[in-house]
């Protein structure tokens, strides 16, 4: 009698519940390293719940003990030694397009950061909106090391958290970024024992969802935009063009509403 085939885990988990989807890498024998497969299926998981009006914000998570160790250098090696690896073309298809549908969407993104979040799984990270590190969690950036630049958004995601002369002395020198540390520069939002690591997350995203979704999505959309704006004067006019909007709202009346009536308020995201 023939034995049934083996099937392979997913690479990645996806599960949407209560508002909430709930994105997991799945690779902890290789600590969640990413594959070109992996990362155009999380990117287009962002891209869906962008469009999705029962999600209302993404949690991204690592599987085992460590978030991410960035990019799979096995499967790098093998395609590479085949001549089917390029460098260049791989951020281009596979890495820059999830970095950026998690910047673009308009919806909160949770990281929940244990162990070790390395090269590119440090930059999935610190792409995210808001990230939340168990007290081992560490960010290394080894790109120096084997003569390459930092990438997947590193070079614009950390010289803004950090300032550009400990950003420069992370990517040269290859220096980690403990939990604590993280937390005191500002990388990150809070640092908590590994335990409490989801439950926090989850309070987070509950604290978001009191939040009216309209004010969430264009508050993120003013802050990315205030980072290339061209003047304080361009930025100014833009808020007020996001504030004629939002001021005509249901939830705004909403809001209003209860402010001065002194109950808490409740909002449809119109």
């Amino acid at each position: 009698m023939s034995m049934p085939a083996e099937t392979s885990a997913p690479e990645f988990l996806s599960e949407t519940k209560d508002g909430v989807l709930r994105l997991t890498l799945n690779r902890p024998e290789s600590l969640n390293a990413l594959t070109g497969t992996m990362l155009r299926g999380l990117a287009d998981a962002v891209t869906k719940a962008g469009r999705d009006a029962s999600v209302r914000a993404i949690a991204l998570a690592g599987a085992g003990r460590a978030f991410c160790a960035g990019a799979d250098l096995g499967d790098v090696k093998m395609r590479m030694a085949d001549g089917s690896f390029e460098h260049g073309a791989e951020l281009r298809k596979a890495f820059n397009p999830l970095i950026l549908s998690i910047r673009r969407i308009e919806k909160p993104v949770v990281c929940a950061v244990q162990g070790t979040a390395a090269g590119a799984g440090a930059s999935l990270a610190l792409a995210c909106d808001l990230k939340v590190c168990a007290e081992d969690a560490k960010f290394l950036n080894a790109f120096a090391k084997v003569g390459l630049v930092p990438d997947s958004g590193m070079t614009w995601l950390l010289p803004r958290a950090l300032g550009l002369s400990l950003a420069l002395e992370h990517a040269w020198l290859s220096k980690p970024i403990t939990a604590q540390q993280a937390l005191s520069s500002g990388l990150v939002n809070r640092v908590v024992p590994a335990a409490e690591l989801e439950g926090s997350v989850g309070e987070l995203l509950g604290r978001l969802f009191a939040v009216p979704p309209l004010s969430l999505a264009l508050t993120k959309r003013a802050l990315n935009r205030s980072l290339e704006a061209a003047s304080l004067e361009d930025q100014l006019e833009y808020e007020a063009q996001l504030q004629q909007f939002l001021g005509r709202t249901k939830d705004h009346a909403e809001g209003m509403a209860a402010f001065l009536e002194k109950r808490p308020a409740k909002f449809t995201g119109e």
